[in-house]
């Protein structure tokens, strides 16, 4: 487990960052491109430890953390180094007559001092990712990472400490106990990723200074697989989607709304698919995630009882695996239903025309993600009368791979974006500025306001 950071530390290191930050010296493109160099070499330099440490943690194989984890943080670095000139640089908006002669911009100023908050489930992508916006954005970051994996905090902690000085860049170990240590603290910006329900306490502690919030959250994605879909390729993709991390995503399929004249042509190629993906015995593949504590375990293993298991079931409590398992015949105010899964366990619910798929989603919390398998036409109509943070239409989690499109929550699934152009947005602040000129100052709007029938037109 990893030793909690004294709160005396926690205080001394957010002054020294207000200190840091009050001398101006992250408002220069140089420094921020210097930074985001150095988490770069950093990331390079450090694969082998994250790598390692997510194994030792979540036994997740090497593959699957570079292209889960590593690569995505490189990415995300690559495009901010690529664009932060544009994304820097004022922009003139056009002025009405009424205003004249003046001129406008919009400004882009860094909001201070930020606190970056993670869950476990990505610890490395979850922690990083926000803070190369912050960095691009001109913020200090304060990062704390999760206790439930306590390798990789390990190991980011002596990366980040190896790579920037703590009056800029610091992690702060430790349980809820430091997590609400941390969030009695002003801050400009918090940035957390977690489950609704610690979205709130986090909000609710941000209030207090009247602190703007990135909420990351979570909730019941669904997956819908439609009459006309295809199968095999819908079950491939599907059980990509819910196994991978062991189905522990904010966005994996959470439970699946199946045509009943299509679920055990589903149940059969769901089956094959996970051969194809993870072998004949899939306890044994290196690929596949374990639950990542004892506590978890117990959660997830308890809900095999909500249902009729169709395919999988298996367990292994000392291993903390749980076999990728389909479950039928589910109540609807089950626990499984009501509650995010976070592991690789998939509901089914059969339904009969998409009227009843529609209320179905309605009558429910606004998801994180939506999917859809069957006509592309009938996809973007499900899009277009429901809500949800993002969606993908014959294809699962693939919304998250592409950094020109916002990832982020509406309603309990969170509240603002990120990824590309959208991180640096999140840490900065839009400055309104006008521009006046003094060679000449027309006397339209001063009392005792004469001409103002001239005036009154141009308003």
């Amino acid at each position: 487990m990893t030793t909690n950071t004294p709160i005396t530390e926690i205080k001394e290191i957010i002054a020294a960052q207000r200190t840091f930050f009050a001398s101006n010296a992250t408002l220069e493109r140089k420094f921020r491109k210097e930074q985001l160099k150095k988490l770069q070499k950093a990331l390079k330099e450090w694969e082998k430890p994250l790598c390692d440490a997510l194994w030792n943690d979540l036994h997740k194989s090497y593959e699957e953390a570079i292209m889960t984890e590593l690569s995505i943080v490189a990415g995300e670095i690559r495009n901010h180094l690529s664009h932060l000139r544009g994304w820097m640089r004022s922009r003139r908006v056009s002025t009405p007559l009424k205003m004249m002669p003046s001129c406008s911009r919009v400004v882009s100023e860094p909001l201070g001092n930020t606190l970056i908050i993670s869950p476990w489930n990505y610890p490395v992508q979850l922690l990083l990712n926000p803070l190369v916006g912050a960095i691009s954005a001109g913020c200090t970051a304060i990062l704390k990472p999760s206790p439930y994996v306590p390798e990789v905090s390990r190991v980011i902690g002596e990366m980040i400490a190896a790579t920037f000085n703590k009056e800029y860049i610091a992690v702060v170990q430790g349980n809820r106990e430091v997590n609400s240590a941390l969030l009695e603290e002003r801050f400009d910006m918090i940035f957390f990723t977690g489950s609704p329900a610690l979205g709130r306490k986090v909000m609710a502690a941000a209030s207090k200074n009247l602190t703007p919030v990135v909420l990351e959250l979570g909730g019941k994605s669904p997956c819908i697989v439609d009459a006309d879909a295809d199968i095999e390729i819908a079950a491939r993709r599907i059980a990509w989607g819910k196994t991978l991390n062991a189905g522990q995503t904010c966005i994996a399929p959470d439970y699946l709304l199946i045509h009943s004249c299509r679920q055990e042509e589903f149940i059969k190629a769901f089956a094959k698919a996970l051969k194809r993906l993870h072998g004949e015995n899939i306890k044994a593949s290196r690929h596949y995630v374990r639950i990542v504590n004892d506590k978890a375990f117990r959660r997830v293993s308890g809900y095999l009882k909500e249902g009729r298991i169709v395919l999988g079931g298996e367990y292994d409590a000392e291993e903390r695996y749980i076999a990728p398992t389909l479950l039928a015949d589910v109540a609807e105010n089950a626990n499984v239903m009501q509650e995010e899964i976070f592991g690789p366990i998939l509901p089914m619910i059969p339904f009969d025309n998409r009227e009843e798929v529609l209320k179905f989603i309605r009558e429910r919390e606004k998801p994180l993600a939506l999917y859809y398998f069957g006509k592309t036409g009938n996809g973007k109509e499900i899009v277009r009368l429901t809500s949800a943070g993002g969606s993908c239409i014959n294809d699962t989690i693939m919304h998250i791979a592409n950094e020109n499109i916002p990832f982020g929550g509406v309603g309990n699934s969170g509240m603002g974006h990120y990824h590309g152009r959208l991180s640096f947005d999140a840490f900065s602040h839009k400055r309104s500025v006008v521009t006046t000129t003094t060679l000449l100052d027309l006397p339209f709007r001063y009392m005792p306001y004469r001409m103002f029938g001239l005036v009154k037109r141009l308003l």
